[in-house]
């Protein structure tokens, strides 16, 4: 496995927790965990959540694929 590989995985990990903790709860503790929040809420989001929202999105996505590629290498 290609050291630079593993060092992309650590990271876009460390990035993902940072962008998730980053993110102020709206709904009730553990509302999200079980369906209680949707994308529906997506509209009544500002500026700032909004961007957190589709940086959280798009390093989710590149750890995904990072996985991926890990996983053949």
């Amino acid at each position: 496995m290609p050291t630079w590989l593993m060092l992309i995985q650590i990271i876009l990990s460390t990035a993902l927790i940072a962008v998730v903790l980053f993110q102020s709860r709206k709904a009730s503790p553990g509302g999200g965990i079980f369906g209680g929040g949707s994308f529906a809420e997506h509209r009544g989001r500002k500026g700032k959540e909004v961007f957190l929202l589709k940086l959280t999105t798009a390093i989710a996505i590149l750890f995904m694929l990072s996985s991926i590629f890990m996983s053949i290498y």
